[in-house]
């Protein structure tokens, strides 16, 4: 189970086998394993597994009691470190093909509860927001910029440390010992925001034009052919292949727009957006690029915190989308996407 301790998947393991479980049963049944924790742990870890969707509460007070969640069925437990310890995973398997029943299992990617806290962090975001300078709040926005290019330059292999993105973004300096493409990418991310910003209600509700001009932008000058790709793709890795008709791309495209317009909330619609566009790969390149800005572009038009992503692993993020790529599950996706929003919020605007 993606997150969970050792203590947490027993107790998960506990609820699934009794159905309905009180915090006492719960704690007889971890000193019986050997796991005895004082009442304070276990309702923090109560808590967690509640936050994360793992456990439902019932009743109240002192009748209060826990059922398993329905899993949802994009996010099926998954032992990722397992999975991509086979050797040679890639080679042994047949190519897995675009599921075209994906995009409908979206539905309720978040929880009620999810949501919920979501809310209250952003509003402690919005609370700090409104007591900033104009010159202040300027500094911030161009802070996550400078932090967004670089991190979502350097997935895509990008060498450019943190230092040489701010000097190369606020002062036009590229480093030494780079490449004009390196810094061109990194440009790009910030032409990408900057539009998205001035323009950001166009961004309420998503449209093909408009992810076609993140695109367009994140691409500039890096010969990448702009436009639905009209032949196939590869994925690095990956036994994954992507569709390589144009017009079943642009269909896939166009009813994953709808499906991010149709959600619930700004972060759902992110979260579909940072998946689905890079699994469709519609494309030449830059697909994770533009899925990554258009997810931003999300939050950024619903007046939420956006994401720099400064501190998720290059390697756990591209872990995640290859599951999502081969397993079609997004749970490690949507646990680094939730941690990237709390740091974010806990980082920014203060």
């Amino acid at each position: 189970m993606i997150g969970l301790n050792d203590r947490q998947q027993m107790i998960v393991q506990f609820i699934k086998e009794k159905g309905t479980v009180a915090n006492h049963e719960i704690s007889t049944f971890l000193g019986q394993k050997g796991s005895v924790v004082s009442r304070i742990t276990l309702i923090r870890d109560l808590n967690e597994l509640l936050e994360s969707g793992e456990i439902r509460q019932l009743g109240k007070g002192r009748n209060i009691r826990y059922e398993h969640s329905s899993r949802h069925p994009l996010l099926e437990s998954v032992d990722v470190d397992s999975y991509f310890s086979q050797a040679n995973r890639s080679k042994t398997r047949p190519p897995i093909t675009f599921n075209h029943e994906t995009l409908d299992k979206f539905d309720n990617i978040l929880s009620k509860n999810e949501i919920s806290i979501l809310l209250k962090k952003n509003d402690e975001y919005q609370d700090r927001i409104i007591g900033l300078s104009p010159t202040l709040l300027k500094k911030e926005f161009e802070r996550i910029t400078i932090e967004l290019s670089w991190k979502s330059s350097r997935i895509e292999g990008n060498t450019y440390s943190l230092i040489d993105t701010e000097m190369l973004i606020k002062e036009h300096k590229e480093a030494k010992g780079h490449s004009k493409e390196e810094a061109n990418m990194i440009l790009n991310h910030k032409k990408a925001l900057d539009y998205i910003f001035l323009n950001r209600e166009r961004f309420k509700f998503i449209s093909l034009r408009e992810v076609e001009n993140v695109h367009r932008l994140l691409t500039d000058e890096l010969d990448i052919q702009t436009g639905i790709r009209s032949r196939a793709v590869g994925i690095t890795g990956s036994h994954y292949r992507p569709l390589d008709n144009g017009q079943q791309i642009s269909e896939a495209l166009e009813k994953t727009i709808k499906k991010i317009n149709s959600a619930s909330d700004p972060w759902s619609m992110a979260l579909i957006a940072l998946v689905m566009i890079a699994y469709i790969q519609p494309f030449e390149d830059g697909n994770k690029r533009t899925s990554r800005i258009v997810a931003n572009a999300c939050l950024i038009a619903n007046n939420i915190c956006p994401l720099s992503l400064r501190s998720i692993d290059e390697t756990e993020y591209k872990k995640a989308i290859t599951i999502f790529y081969e397993l079609q599950n997004a749970a490690y996706m949507k646990k680094l996407f939730l941690e990237q929003f709390d740091f974010a919020v806990e980082n920014y605007f203060l």
